[in-house]
């Protein structure tokens, strides 16, 4: 039988948790499988890209990407392979509000496991690659504003949609 999924509040950059690692999921049980659920349907309402179990107060090494139609869910994910880098703007649910840009590898390899306890690889490149360090950078306690050299390198959201219509408008 299946539970109905429910939003659960996101916490913002202030919240201790959100800089605490999590800890290893050792249980692969229906628990788990209601947070992931309910990570999928939060995410989506927010809307974002990808959401860690810390960013809803669970200290748990748990995080859900969805990119181009693909969900992809993550337990006890390590990166044991990255190369190249780029440059982009990012954001996240948990600083809602702004963005920056984060250099980033391009290409990563993460080994996880799923829902059912079976491990998995998965490789990822552009906007899933940048998803999956910025949600296993999550589970270590760390935002992507760590990145920066600076705060003042944070521009609102409504900032850079301007800037990056000008630079359309321009031919950049």
């Amino acid at each position: 039988m299946r539970h109905a999924m429910a939003i659960r509040r996101i916490l913002t950059a202030e919240e201790p948790i959100l800089r605490e690692r999590t800890k290893r999921v050792s249980n692969f049980d229906s628990s788990l499988h209601r947070l992931l659920d309910d990570m999928l349907e939060t995410m989506r309402d927010a809307p974002g890209v990808g959401l860690a179990a810390n960013q809803i107060g669970v200290p748990l090494q748990v995080a859900i990407i969805e990119v181009d139609d693909k969900i992809t869910e993550l337990v006890n994910p390590q990166i044991v392979k990255g190369s190249g880098e780029q440059l982009d703007w990012e954001g996240c649910l948990s600083i809602p509000g702004y963005v920056a840009e984060v250099m980033r590898h391009d290409r990563v390899t993460v080994k996880a496991r799923d829902r059912h306890g079976r491990e998995f690889r998965t490789r990822g490149t552009e906007l899933f690659s940048r998803a999956l360090q910025h949600e296993i950078d999550h589970l270590n306690g760390v935002l992507y504003i760590d990145h920066l050299e600076s705060l003042e390198e944070l521009v609102r959201v409504s900032d850079a949609q301007e800037e990056v219509e000008e630079e359309a408008a321009a031919g950049i």
